[in-house]
């Protein structure tokens, strides 16, 4: 076999052990998907299985072709954020009279159930009222408001009020772990939710339209907390009845040793995050049972004999001004960790939905102590000055009653400190918030309070000084997006914009399995029928062309795989159609072969006359399909989007499989010493 005819060999195999590369992890997933289902009835052989298996679980998850809900089952959900009700609350309730009222009224008959900016169908139908926006509203920030300003601020509510629903909604759908939930925003006031594999609806729709619940609460981090996580570690490895011994028994008083961390970290703390992982084995002066054994051995036996603590990361620092530096929580008792100092834990990503499902187990709440609550930050830090980008999360020990709730705050806003030139973020409360902030404040200076979303910190800043008239800065934001996120998130536990079900549409898992089914079946009587055509009319030629074509919808399969593409029932018919498409352009070829053989041309000449005359034909015809395609992708939505997508990706592999592909066939039988090929009818001259 000469040079050439490698080339050619590996120009046909190479994409085709790429593709299975590729859709491996789809295999595999597949594998281990069914494996799980077996035994989920039992959940000791269950919690074994994910403690050995969970790993790989997720990655070949994270990494396989996903389905569309039309062929997986769940629920499709539009929610609408009632603006309206935001209009009537921003008001003073002492000064809403018939007039205003008929406004809202007439501007909700005119919007209902159109895409119209219900802000501006207001505006324009209180002006023609003869009334001012001075009469019913006020802006807090402001001795001398003017029409402008109060316009200007029920605009910003609104946008912000859509925003706040969907950062709620974002971390509502990810603590039910509902798997790769697509949310988005859709019009100026709307929220679309694509939900796979959902199997209770009654408890989505609870979870989706509660109202959201902003709390403040102290920072407790300190030896209790650490106490804790060693109860946890017991209780799991079967051993609870000596949990008191530690003192972490259910009546336990906590008190409040917390110093005054900082929420930001330096990037010296960054990467002692890393580094925490490789001091587990490091025992100190205690005898270590792990001596001798091999690196896995090692991990293998820290997670069986500390199945919580493993998971998770110590840093700590004398004061403020000191960096963080990681510490080994294996081996050790509470007691050997300092009591005065700061206190930090992170968890991986990878490792987050195993604790979390661990927290949220009855047993091991039972254990936590009364006034303790471990949390864990909404959003996670990435790690930086490594080529892995990993993400962690903060754990945090906060007081389990709240000191206040967010329903006190009239506004929040992004802005930045004119010293500093840092983001910060400005609060401000009404009279009543402001006299509870100002005891809070002062009981707790050098000391953190934490805000806390429907169950996640957002923040944990360090009370400086006392705040006696409710006007607060809150700083150590690392981006102006991270200080636009906390405003929209203090909004949400102000602003009286409920979230209501517009659309509800539910695929039951069994239908998406009859689509399947049929989507199979129907692809493959197409490529049957096709298949079957080739053979007969173009014998050889129409041979080469078969394994063209199934090639071509591998890779297509692949590529969708390789990119995060979700694979839906209108894809499927991309793919069919794609086929249909590179069918057309071996024909055109081999009519242009045929034609060359008839004038008399050897076997060599008229392949390669064959693939030069038909390729502007081709090209014409696959970059009409591809326009086409384009057009659909960017105007199109939803099951359009799914159709476009694989048309395009199909016309992009057709372009290669039958162009480059059965010509690398062509020319390996013409090197092997052909001087003819059986290409159906002859053609006459």
């Amino acid at each position: 076999m000469n040079k050439k005819n490698i080339t050619k060999w590996l120009l046909i195999v190479s994409p085709i052990v790429l593709a299975l590369y590729v859709l491996w992890p789809t295999f595999r997933y597949g594998q281990l998907e069914r494996e799980r289902e077996s035994i989920s009835a039992d959940s000791v052989a269950a919690e074994q299985w994910d403690r050995t298996n969970g790993e790989s679980f997720a990655k070949y998850r994270a990494a396989r072709m996903k389905l569309g809900l039309d062929l997986r089952g769940g629920m499709y959900v539009t929610l609408e954020v009632d603006v309206l009700k935001l209009i009537e609350e921003s008001a003073d309730a002492s000064s809403i009279d018939d007039e205003f009222t008929a406004v809202i009224e007439r501007t909700r008959k005119e919007t209902d159930n159109t895409d119209l900016d219900v802000m501006d169908t207001f505006l324009k139908n209180f002006r023609t009222s003869g009334r001012t926006l001075l009469q019913y509203f006020a802006v807090s920030n402001q001795a001398d408001p003017t029409e402008a300003s109060i316009e200007e601020k029920l605009k910003r509510d609104a946008g912000q009020a859509v925003d706040q629903a969907l950062e709620v909604i974002k971390q509502r759908i990810n603590k039910y772990e509902v798997s790769e939930a697509a949310i988005q925003k859709q019009g100026s006031r709307r929220i679309q939710l694509e939900l796979p594999d959902v199997k209770d609806e009654k408890e989505i729709r609870s979870l989706l339209q509660t109202t959201a619940r902003l709390e403040f609460k102290r920072v407790l981090m300190n030896r209790d907390l650490i106490r804790a996580f060693y109860s946890i570690d017991l209780l799991l490895k079967g051993r609870g009845d000596e949990i008191s011994e530690l003192g972490a028994v259910a009546d336990t008083t906590v008190v409040d040793s917390t110093s005054n961390a900082d929420t930001s970290a330096t990037k010296a703390d960054t990467a002692s995050i890393a580094k925490a992982d490789s001091a587990k084995a490091d025992t100190g002066k205690k005898k270590n049972p792990y001596e001798g054994l091999s690196d896995e051995e090692q991990l293998r036996r820290i997670k069986k004999d500390y199945p919580f603590t493993y998971m998770l990361s110590g840093m700590f620092a004398k004061d403020e001004k000191s960096s963080y530096q990681p510490f080994d929580m294996i081996l050790k008792k509470t007691e050997d960790f300092p009591e005065q100092g700061q206190y930090r834990f992170v968890v991986s990503g990878k490792l987050l939905p195993r604790l979390l499902k661990i927290l949220e187990r009855a047993d091991v709440k039972k254990i936590i102590p009364l006034d303790l609550e471990i949390l864990v930050s909404a959003k996670p830090e990435r790690q930086r000055g490594t080529e892995v980008k990993e993400e962690f999360f903060d754990i945090y020990g906060v007081a389990r009653e709240a000191e206040m709730t967010g329903d006190v705050i009239t506004e929040a806003m992004p802005n930045f400190d004119p010293t500093s030139n840092q983001p910060v973020v400005m609060m401000e409360m009404n009279s009543d918030g402001a006299e509870r902030w100002a005891q809070i404040t002062g009981a707790n200076v050098g000391k953190r309070i934490a805000i806390v979303l429907d169950g996640r910190v957002y923040s944990a800043p360090n009370v400086i000084n006392k705040i006696p008239n409710g006007s607060s800065q809150i700083t150590g934001m690392g981006s102006p997006e991270e200080a636009t996120l906390l405003a929209v998130v203090l909004k949400a536990g102000a602003l009286k914009a409920p979230v209501k079900i517009i659309e509800e549409r539910v695929v039951g898992p069994s239908l998406g399995e009859d689509s399947i089914r049929r989507g199979v079946i129907s692809s493959l009587i197409s490529f049957a029928i096709v298949i079957l055509f080739m053979l007969l009319y173009y014998a050889v030629g129409g041979g080469i062309a078969d394994i063209a074509l199934l090639m071509n919808v591998l890779l297509v399969i692949a590529a969708l795989a390789m990119f995060g593409g979700t694979l839906t029932l209108p894809g499927i018919a991309g793919i069919i159609l794609s086929t249909a498409m590179a069918v057309d352009a071996n024909i055109l070829i081999f009519e242009r072969i045929r034609e060359e053989m008839a004038a008399g041309r050897p076997l060599r000449a008229a392949v390669e006359q064959g693939y030069s005359k038909a390729w502007s034909a081709i090209i014409d015809s696959n970059v009409t399909n591809m326009l086409s395609g384009l057009v659909l992708l960017f105007l199109g939505s939803g099951p359009v989007k799914g159709f476009a997508v694989t048309l395009i990706i199909g016309v992009l592999m057709t372009l290669f499989t039958a162009v480059v592909v059965t010509r690398a066939m062509f020319e390996i039988v013409i090197a092997s010493g052909a001087t003819t090929i059986n290409l159906g009818q002859r053609k006459t001259a």
